[in-house]
């Protein structure tokens, strides 16, 4: 195998988007859960900032608001009988116990005898816990109890390793006999403030820490109530514990009534799609524009543009409303102007928005930040496919400005040099590099593993932007400019046929990743070659070689398809881009076999990924994990820093499944359509309620029977139609 070159660094200390891996200082697991653009990431034990660990705490809008809240009893923290999230991510449930302990050189209270109920969940940018204290001995306790709590006001990027000359200002206050209010005057003259409420009132209330003597009665009970509100306008005045969770309940069970559910037969898998929709759920925010997938926690909850339309992609056909409200918020941040230090041109669509205090004094180009190649067109492909599955052409006509602005920039900035190709390089040196979905810094490199040198057109986007045209054309058709509709065909004729004479390799055997800024060919084996088959830009006979290409053992790992091939140069299992396994990739390559026709093919990748979910914590497929050979008896590795939940893994089995299905939903014309479906046996008996078509709904049961797909269409209203071809 070549070795890269050694005058190419491995990482860069000051890579934007870099996560910096550093040994955990906690014995113990963690668990995330999320409410609008407030989140926790608490261990096990219920705590947040146990052990020194730096990367737990309650964050809003960027900002870390708590960064130690810890419970000890009788000056030691208690033992961890067992934690688990509830099944709608919605409350983290832990059970502890009392360790021994020791007064005046005897036993005062055996191991074993206090039962600690622990709940914790995330409501209108509070964080909330409830500590059920049970005394299982047959005397009364007067039970020392002790709640650490503090802010720091981190920046979510300098929890995430990035160092800061300075900081402004935090000042800590004791409010009330139960309240303890934070105080953070920011660099950016900002001013963010968290207020914790306990209840009941302590014996002794400092700065950071609650100190209590609760007297439990002999198989009795006492609750300690602990709210954290972070000042924001959407806080709220505190309520109670319970009231708090049955609004968040209510909530989640109307928003589950408005969507498409499925149910299948096999347990294993009908607990893999549960957990990817809960994750779904947890990760959605209600924004101005609508509901709009955050990408993941904790690194990246907030907008991004590039996670959010592929992850409203995958998902259209169980949920519009999400695609709908990704492509409002997406051409309300459009980009108007030029701006090199955004990396901004007009029409551009956005790739990420932070809202914390190193954005808004520019230590991080990242307030509003255009850096996404792949963004532009995607917002057209998703725009197309959302009116086709609605027929909603109210809001075609509200979105066309922006898709129109969007082909501009295709023509225009995207393509400086008129060759057709849309391709990228950076404008400030302090965004990124690589502005694919890759986009690490060394993610696109030559088959001698030097890096490749830009402006650099990468093979998937060219088949972004073919599909964009094709369907601004269709939209273009619906509007009545049809003198545009035959431009934009026309132009993605054009490319097409650009595309096969420039990406196809003859010495791969499958399409270069990319082209450099001599337009030479990047001849490298990459599943990127497997995005182009999404689009239907590729040569049939070819999209059969890189299908073949892709099952490879090369690509293939048995768990799901790598990013790159083991033959090729930088290729690293552990990497965060070069031969690591990420399961939307996975399913976008699947929805190119479908588009081929092998919809049969996607069996293997879709039992690799199931395998893979069913070894991992909750049965949740994390944002990516390491490329190692399957072997038999071991689990997939992890990949350290990976965001769980990811919007678009928890999408992946949701699209890989829609793919299988050959599904495709005509809004106009209310009907529903299952083009050869291909069901796995590990699938069995598949159940499908409330799917839509335009205003049209339908219920229906997918079975395989000797090998074929049988349908039985339980109800259709309003005019829907099921059909199988």
């Amino acid at each position: 195998m070549a070795v890269a070159p050694s005058r190419q660094p491995d990482h860069l200390e000051h890579e934007p988007e870099r996560i910096h891996a550093a040994a955990d200082s906690s014995p113990r697991a963690h668990e995330t859960l999320k409410h609008d653009d407030a989140f926790v990431v608490v261990d096990t034990h219920g705590d947040i900032g146990a052990f020194g660990n730096h990367s737990d705490g309650f964050f809003y809008n960027d900002t870390r608001y708590i960064s130690r809240l810890e419970l000890l009893i009788a000056r030691r923290p208690p033992l961890l009988l067992g934690s688990t999230l509830d099944r709608k991510d919605l409350q983290l449930c832990c059970d502890l116990t009392n360790t021994d302990v020791y007064s005046n050189g005897g036993l005062w209270l055996h191991k074993d005898v206090v039962h600690v109920f622990r709940t914790t969940y995330v409501r209108d940018a509070s964080l909330r816990q409830r500590l059920v204290f049970t005394n299982h001995s047959n005397i009364d306790l007067n039970l020392p109890v002790t709640i650490f709590v503090d802010a720091d006001f981190s920046d979510i990027f300098e929890v995430r390793g990035m160092r800061r000359e300075k900081r402004g200002t935090v000042r800590r206050n004791v409010e009330s006999p139960h309240s303890v209010r934070f105080v953070y005057s920011g660099l950016d003259s900002v001013v963010r403030q968290t207020t914790v409420y306990i209840d009941p009132e302590p014996v002794s209330l400092r700065e950071t820490s609650a100190f209590f003597r609760l007297h439990i009665p002999a198989k009795g009970t006492q609750r300690v109530f602990v709210t954290a509100v972070a000042e924001s306008d959407r806080a709220r005045a505190p309520c109670s514990y319970a009231k708090g969770l049955r609004d968040a309940q209510r909530h989640l069970r109307r928003t589950e009534q408005q969507a498409t559910s499925i149910e299948v037969s096999q347990p294993d898998l009908d607990h893999v799609l549960k957990r990817s929709l809960a994750d779904l759920r947890l990760l959605i925010t209600e924004t101005p524009d609508g509901p709009y997938p955050y990408a993941g926690t904790p690194w990246y909850s907030t907008t991004f543009g590039r996670d959010a339309l592929i992850t409203a992609l995958q998902v259209l056909w169980l949920d519009p409303s999400i695609a709908r409200g990704v492509l409002r918020r997406l051409a309300r941040y459009q980009a108007q102007s030029h701006d090199a230090a955004a990396d901004a041109q007009p029409g551009k669509i956005l790739h990420e928005m932070r809202n914390g205090e190193m954005a808004a004094l520019r230590e991080i180009p990242f307030g509003l930040y255009y850096g996404s190649v792949d963004s532009t067109p995607l917002f057209i492909v998703l725009a197309g496919a959302y009116i086709t599955a609605t027929g909603d052409k109210d809001f075609l006509r509200e979105i066309w400005p922006a898709i129109l602005k969007a082909l501009e920039w295709i023509n225009g900035p995207g393509d400086p040099d008129g060759d057709g190709f849309v391709e990228y390089a950076r404008e400030t040196e302090e965004g990124l590099s690589n502005q694919g979905w890759k986009d690490s810094h060394d993610a696109i490199f030559n088959k001698d593993g030097s890096l490749a040198e830009g402006p650099l057109a990468l093979v998937e986007v060219q088949g972004y932007v073919y599909e964009a045209k094709n369907v601004a054309a269709r939209m273009a058709t619906m509007l009545g400019q049809d003198d545009l509709a035959r431009r934009l065909q026309d132009e993605a004729a054009a490319l097409q046929k650009n595309f096969e004479e420039q990406f196809w390799s003859p010495e791969l055997g499958t399409y270069a990743v990319a082209l450099d800024g001599r337009k030479r060919r990047v001849d490298v084996r990459s599943s990127n070659a497997g995005h182009a088959l999404s689009s239907g830009i590729a040569d049939s006979e070819r999209a059969m070689r890189v299908i073949k290409q892709m099952l490879s053992p090369n690509f293939f790992s048995g768990w799901g398809i790598r990013t790159i091939a083991t033959t090729e140069a930088r290729y690293n299992p552990m990497s965060y881009h070069n031969g690591s396994i990420w399961p939307h990739d996975n399913s976008m390559i699947g929805a190119g076999f479908a588009r081929y026709g092998r919809s049969d093919q996607i069996e293997a990748v879709f039992n690799g990924l199931l395998d893979a979910a069913l070894n991992m914590s909750q049965g949740r497929l994390p944002e990516l994990f390491c490329g190692f050979r399957r072997r038999a008896g071991r689990a997939p590795i992890l990949y350290p820093v990976a965001c769980s939940p990811q919007a678009w893994a928890s999408g992946s089995m949701l699209h890989l499944l829609k793919s299988l299905m050959g599904l495709e939903i005509d809004g106009a014309s209310r009907t529903i359509t299952l083009k050869a479906p291909y069901l796995p046996e590990r699938v069995g008996e598949m159940r499908v309620r409330n799917m839509r078509a335009g205003a049209g709904v339908a219920d229906f049961i997918l079975r395989r029977k000797n090998g074929a797909v049988t349908i039985d269409v339980a109800d259709c209203r309003d005019g829907a139609k099921v059909l199988l071809r």
